[in-house]
């Protein structure tokens, strides 16, 4: 005899208010981002906005029309701010409409794409074959969407060490009676790759942070020095982490020249694209970006410059050999079939270490399908000429001063400087400057310390 439990479905009562109820959802997220201009940029929460996320959870059913109505009451209207035209901190896309709604669609077939028969994998093979291709990567080269940079970043830094490491690293782990393990990357370099090595246990001595030049790019004499002084004292050089784009300056390092040493070394060239690696689709930028495709691994960004919604990382190998050899492991209930459901040529669950994995790779796709990559690169270029026009009218101004010099990409760092103040006491007064454009709505940018310690606001001039 069925019970009212036994009836029980996570499925709509009424499907007819479910759908208006989703139309007005995407009628309502649609005017959120077509008036966003009107909004602030930022605007903090009310405490009892604060207050109202930190009930307990309910046990019993408010409905869905009321869990909407909560979330236009204490959600919306609170965001980030990333998709506003004046968001310009932490180097961050402002997403697409497009890409929105094919987070819809994804979620709504709710693939798992960790492998298997069905064609949000060959999206995803897709979509990398794309960005294969992009950065002049071979079509036999692997790659893997990850979450972001740091993901990304920890992938190609992973296979490196397996590869390089000289013994059987997987099964036999990082013992006292082996070398260190050396990493090489500048001082620029971003902490992911730091915080990746202290995950793989290599400890943050084996990162060796070397100096920079004038324009914030690698010192590629100090790096042969630091190569063969770690040789002499008995460790073993793996890597070199080359930039394309560093997070404060958009610095790109000399990638030929760093490829032309990993070759002379025998180390493993790994690329860091998270800001800049995408430039390549703008003529102002490519020339720059001249090596990238030497590279043993890149990490990359999509929702960054090409702004498709978080999360959009992804993971470039090389040798799909070796690739696979650092992350494939295939217990019996995860046994790849020729036919059926468990069929499928590709198993990205081979090439990280996710076996649950989202179908991020569909936003990319249609994103990509709208607009084309011409238009992303006519976009990127245009912002670049932005930047060095921005830069322009800082050196013209008597109370503004340029603190880095304007690298290859979109980022320029200044500061205000009306004169008679030291650089502690101009810190104060630019982090007071920023954070009332915060508070205001104006604009959001962020802080940085320099060293020597100088107060840097990156300001990404985003059209």
């Amino acid at each position: 005899m069925d019970t009212p439990t036994s009836q029980e479905t996570l499925d709509p009562k009424d499907w007819d208010a479910m759908r208006a109820l989703a139309l007005r959802m995407v009628d309502d997220a649609l005017d959120h981002v077509r008036t966003v201009r009107d909004r602030p940029a930022w605007r903090p929460m009310p405490p009892g906005v604060v207050d109202a996320f930190k009930s307990p959870a309910p046990h019993e059913p408010a409905g869905a029309e009321a869990a909407y109505e909560e979330f236009r009451a204490n959600i919306l209207p609170y965001p980030m701010g990333t998709t506003h035209p004046r968001f310009w901190g932490w180097y961050m896309g402002s997403g697409t409409v497009i890409g929105a709604l094919a987070d819809l669609l994804a979620s709504t077939l709710n693939s798992n794409l960790g492998g298997g028969n069905h064609a949000a994998n060959l999206v995803e093979e897709q979509v990398v074959g794309w960005i294969k291709d992009m950065l002049g990567f071979p079509a036999e080269a692997s790659g893997l969407l990850v979450s972001g940079g740091s993901m990304a970043n920890l992938v190609g830094l992973a296979v490196a060490r397996t590869t390089r490491a000289g013994f059987d690293v997987r099964t036999h782990g990082l013992r006292g009676d082996t070398p260190r393990l050396m990493f090489y990357a500048s001082t620029e370099v971003h902490s992911c790759s730091q915080k990746a090595l202290e995950l793989m246990g290599l400890g943050s001595d084996s990162l060796r942070k070397l100096p920079v030049r004038s324009d914030y790019t690698f010192d590629v004499a100090a790096l042969r020095e630091a190569i063969a002084a770690d040789r002499a004292a008995g460790h073993r050089p793996v890597c070199v982490i080359g930039n394309a784009g560093t997070i404060n300056t958009g610095a790109v390092d000399d990638l030929d020249a760093l490829a032309e040493v990993c070759r002379e070394e025998d180390l493993w060239f790994h690329v860091d694209g998270a800001i800049g690696a995408v430039a390549i689709l703008a003529g102002n930028v490519k020339p720059r970006l001249a090596g990238i495709e030497r590279a043993d691994s890149v990490a990359l960004d999509l929702h960054k410059w090409m702004h498709i919604p978080f999360e959009a990382g992804c993971a470039l190998v090389r040798s799909e050999k070796a690739h696979r050899a650092t992350f494939s492991l295939t217990p019996e209930y995860l046994v790849h079939e020729t036919r059926g459901v468990a069929g499928g040529a590709l198993w990205f669950s081979d090439y990280g270490i996710q076996l649950s994995r989202q179908f991020r790779a569909l936003k990319v796709w249609m994103s990509i399908k709208e607009h084309g990559l011409d238009r992303f690169g006519r976009m990127i270029a245009r912002n670049v000429e932005q930047a060095q026009y921005f830069a322009g009218l800082v050196m013209k101004h008597p109370h503004l001063e340029l603190m880095a010099p304007l690298g290859a990409l979109d980022i320029v760092c200044f500061r205000f400087n009306p004169g008679g103040r030291d650089d502690a006491a101009l810190g104060v007064l630019n982090k007071e400057i920023l954070m009332q454009l915060h508070e205001q709505g104006i604009a959001v940018d962020r802080p940085q310390l320099f060293e020597p310690p100088r107060v840097l606001v990156r300001d990404v001039v985003m059209g």
